[in-house]
């Protein structure tokens, strides 16, 4: 059996994750329970059965695969591909009932980022990519902009009372660094800069599900991702993001965030 292709893979990518928009639709704005995990994050039974569906959707079309899921762990196989899932990011913004919690799902082979999606289900949006192919918004081609000087740059910055508990002086910078600064939460950003809306976007204290799926949406895009000392993500990376179109001002990023 022939292997899948970085377009077989975003098909599937891009089916299953339609299929399984429907579920935490059905439980946004109800008022539903929330429980705390062990690292006291928040998830739902909306979480739980997100995730259901996508592994056994991934399963039927790919039985060797492996998986990775935020809510239910890894499925490990002897398969180079493994599959990495997290059914709502932004859990946060789920229960709150703000529409800017995202879905996403991406396909690694030996490690290395193949396809992937952020989708907004909320929004109705999604951002998809694929590996020597180009990214989409809503099946729109899309790309980065090209990057102004970073005087002039509109940067987000992800996850900014973590950045400030561990490092004050680093998020000062950071907000200095732009024309236009602003906080924001979880994964809509990275679809943002992907479609040429923005420059920059910073993240932190983030687990692989949070962003292997991302790295195929940049990089189709035209962009660059690493983590903040600039080496590529894996599933092993500190959880540190750098998401930008590329080029100065992603070397000017680095600079201030080491």
């Amino acid at each position: 059996m022939n292997e899948p292709s970085p377009d077989d893979l975003l098909k599937a990518v891009l089916e299953i994750s339609e299929s399984a928009a429907a579920i935490p639709m059905r439980y946004f704005r109800s008022g539903v329970a929330v429980e705390d995990k062990p690292d006291e994050s928040p998830v739902t039974i909306a979480d739980k059965e997100t995730e259901e569906h996508i592994r056994r959707a991934i399963l039927e079309r790919f039985p060797s695969h492996g998986i990775f899921g935020e809510e239910f762990g890894r499925q490990e196989t002897d398969s180079s591909f493994t599959w990495i899932v997290d059914p709502i990011d932004g859990t946060r913004s789920f229960i709150s009932g703000m529409p800017l919690f995202g879905m996403l799902l991406g396909v690694l082979r030996d490690g290395r980022a193949e396809a992937g999606i952020i989708r907004m289900p909320a929004l109705g949006e999604y951002f998809a990519g694929a590996r020597g192919g180009g990214a989409t918004w809503n099946a729109r081609p899309i790309r980065c902009r090209a990057a102004p000087p970073l005087a002039k740059a509109s940067i987000i910055i992800n996850e900014a009372e973590r950045i400030l508990m561990d490092d004050p002086e680093k998020l000062k910078r950071l907000k200095n660094a732009g024309r236009l600064v602003r906080f924001a939460n979880d994964c809509y950003a990275f679809g943002l800069l992907a479609a040429g809306q923005i420059d920059v976007v910073l993240d932190f204290d983030l687990q692989p599900y949070d962003y292997m799926p991302v790295v195929p949406v940049i990089e189709a895009a035209g962009g660059t991702i690493t983590d903040w000392s600039g080496r590529s993500l894996g599933l092993d990376s500190d959880g540190s993001v750098l998401a930008t179109g590329g080029g100065q001002i992603h070397r000017e990023m680095l600079k201030l965030l080491t």
